[in-house]
């Protein structure tokens, strides 16, 4: 016999596994499962057609190895991450605070802040690459009216990947503004005016109030843009083109998947691509769980 407490808890377990159950079926069918299948991929030549696959074992991650344009591929993925998680999510954590203030107008700055966020990737970046043209892009008439040179900002290699990272920089402040200012509202004020009374100035509230009880919050948005930005496609793919000078120095791993596997119909070498991809993001989303300890401070 099943006494009532028991029972309880069997409702309660039922009704909490029938509650995840979509997200879970979701996770289970739109990520687990292809993961699964692109990694079985990777062992595999692809056939004519897209039929008759030929298993070849390691072959694919040979070749990646000896392959220079995937080496490029990493180490343009890593740069734009590195160029577009600490300027975002500075920015944004700055904005935050300055909009978490009782400002006149705080709600309309907010919604400004948030409307790239809105905007659809095709959209902005179409803007973006009239805005970088080298001959009437706004940029450069900008700059030959105070007497500067004009930069070939999507076509030289050396500025054209922290063009892209400045267009990714512009979209994502607002989203990550959005969930710093959601933390920042849970900080008891007590603190703030524990500090005003020993003389603090905004500055040091910042630094040893604000970014310490906020910490959990900015792990959460850190790791989440390392992830996005590692998965860095669309931006790309709609500045620059194969045919480019600065393709060597903008390709991403994403980008460069979509090329084997759909451009040069080889699923398998893709798959392959991916995998890598796959790898460096499991090793610094680990590297990220393991330092959080040594900074972020939870509010008991």
């Amino acid at each position: 016999m099943i006494d009532g407490k028991s029972k309880s808890k069997i409702n309660e377990w039922l009704w909490g596994w029938f509650l995840v159950a979509p997200a879970v079926i979701g996770l289970i069918i739109l990520n687990i499962i292809p993961a699964i299948q692109t990694f079985y991929l990777s062992f595999f030549k692809s056939g004519d057609f897209g039929r008759g696959n030929i298993f070849i074992g390691l072959e694919n991650y040979k070749k990646l190895i000896n392959d220079s344009q995937v080496w490029y591929a990493v180490r343009n993925t890593l740069l734009y991450t590195l160029f577009v998680v600490p300027v975002s999510v500075f920015l944004a954590a700055v904005i935050a605070v300055l909009l978490n203030k009782n400002i006149k107008g705080r709600g309309i700055y907010r919604s400004i802040y948030y409307m790239p966020v809105i905007a659809t990737p095709a959209a902005v970046t179409m803007v973006w690459r009239w805005l970088y043209n080298y001959h009437y892009g706004l940029i450069n008439y900008v700059l030959k009216q105070l007497g500067l040179n004009p930069v070939n900002w999507i076509d030289d290699p050396k500025v054209a990947l922290i063009s892209i990272a400045i267009i990714s920089i512009w979209s994502t402040t607002g989203y990550n503004m959005v969930l710093i200012l959601a933390g920042l509202q849970d900080i008891p004020t007590v603190y703030y005016e524990a500090s005003n009374i020993d003389g603090a100035n905004a500055i040091t509230q910042f630094f040893k109030i604000t970014i310490p009880l906020v910490s959990p919050t900015l792990f959460f948005v850190i790791t989440t843009s390392v992830i996005q930005c590692m998965q860095v496609f669309d931006v790309v793919y709609m500045m620059i083109d194969v045919t480019r000078p600065s393709y060597d120095s903008t390709v991403s791993l994403v980008y460069l998947f979509y090329n084997n596997s759909f451009k040069y119909l080889n699923k398998g070498y893709g798959s392959a691509i991916v995998m890598v991809l796959l790898l460096i993001i499991s090793v610094i989303t680990v590297i990220q769980v393991k330092l959080q300890k040594r900074w972020v401070n939870y509010m008991g």
